[in-house]
């Protein structure tokens, strides 16, 4: 087996995709109240920005129908999935409403809660960034939410876990 090297550009962009798939990530839904009712999200750019203030990242592509609405939202909640909730994840990677068969609450802020995830994060719109093709939404926590469990992972197109 030899190594492929490439520059990125419209010629190579499924190599570069496929390259970057051999990273794995951890699966997550963002919710937030829309003027329509609940709004979901399902992401795998998630990061932890800060400790001191408590701030973390997700990135929304500038290609959804949802993108505007989740990066001009002043709350939303980061939700870390488990393990045994790949179909709700497929689910929000398909469409962001379609809650009336989804096990949610509405929190303190009347934003969308999920139960039974790992951990989930409520979050106020600190601050976003142009990012080329996806914009940065920087969201302070103000709650969390943990519990014991194992996380769905995302590598190479495929959901799975920890074996």
């Amino acid at each position: 087996m030899s190594d492929h090297t490439f520059s990125p550009g419209p010629d190579t962009l499924r190599a570069y995709r496929d390259a970057l798939g051999c990273y794995g990530t951890g699966v997550t839904v963002v919710t937030t109240m829309a003027p329509n009712g609940p709004l979901a999200m399902t992401a795998n750019s998630f990061a932890s920005v800060s400790l001191d203030p408590p701030l973390v990242l997700w990135c929304p592509a500038k290609s959804s129908r949802r993108h505007d609405a989740f990066a001009s939202a002043a709350g939303f909640i980061i939700h870390i999935m488990s393990e045994d909730q790949q179909a709700l994840a497929s689910h929000f990677a398909r469409q962001g409403d379609g809650f009336e068969h989804i096990d949610w609450t509405r929190s303190d802020s009347n934003q969308p809660l999920l139960n039974g995830c790992l951990a989930r994060f409520e979050c106020d719109r600190a601050t976003t960034h142009d990012g080329g093709d996806h914009t940065i939404v920087v969201g302070r926590v103000h709650r969390f939410t943990s519990r014991p469990g194992n996380g769905l992972l995302f590598k190479r197109g495929q959901y799975g876990g920890f074996i």
